[in-house]
C-alpha cells in the first residue's frame, strides 16, 4: 500500500513537500514515481526515482521539483518549489516492482490515494 500526504493550498511561488509511505507489499520496489492529474486532463508523469540512477523529471518541473527516496523507511518525497497555478492537480505516488524502466501508468503496480495540490495566482 502507498499513502500520500502533504498536499494543500499555496500561493504561486510557494513550496510544498509531498510524502509517500510504502508498506506491506512484500515485493521489492525498484521504481517510485509521482504522477499528477489536473481536472479534465490525463494523468501525467512528474518524476521517477530508482537506486543508482539520477532522477528523471517532466520538463515543466525541472529546476523546481526534487524527488527523493529513503529506502530504509520506504518513503519517497517530492519537494515542490516555486509552484505555479498550472501545477494544480491531484498528485499520486506510484511504485513499480519490475527492474525495467517504466513511465506509463499501466506499468506501475501500486498507487497511493492521491493528495490535492492547489496553487493560487
Amino acid at each position: 500500500q502507498l499513502q500520500a500526504s502533504g498536499g494543500g493550498l499555496v500561493q504561486a511561488g510557494g513550496s510544498l513537500r509531498l510524502s509517500c509511505a510504502a508498506s506491506g507489499s512484500g515485493f521489492r520496489i525498484n521504481y517510485m514515481a509521482w504522477y499528477r492529474q489536473a481536472p479534465g486532463k490525463q494523468r501525467e508523469l512528474v518524476a521517477i526515482i530508482t537506486s543508482g540512477e539520477p532522477p528523471n523529471y517532466v520538463d515543466s518541473v525541472k529546476g523546481r521539483f526534487t524527488i527523493s527516496r529513503d529506502s530504509a523507511k520506504n518513503m519517497v518525497y517530492l519537494q515542490m518549489n516555486n509552484l505555479k497555478p498550472e501545477d494544480t492537480a491531484v498528485y499520486y505516488c506510484a511504485a513499480r516492482t519490475s527492474a525495467d524502466y517504466g513511465i506509463y501508468v499501466s506499468q506501475y503496480n501500486f498507487w497511493g490515494q492521491g493528495t490535492e495540490v492547489t496553487v493560487s495566482s
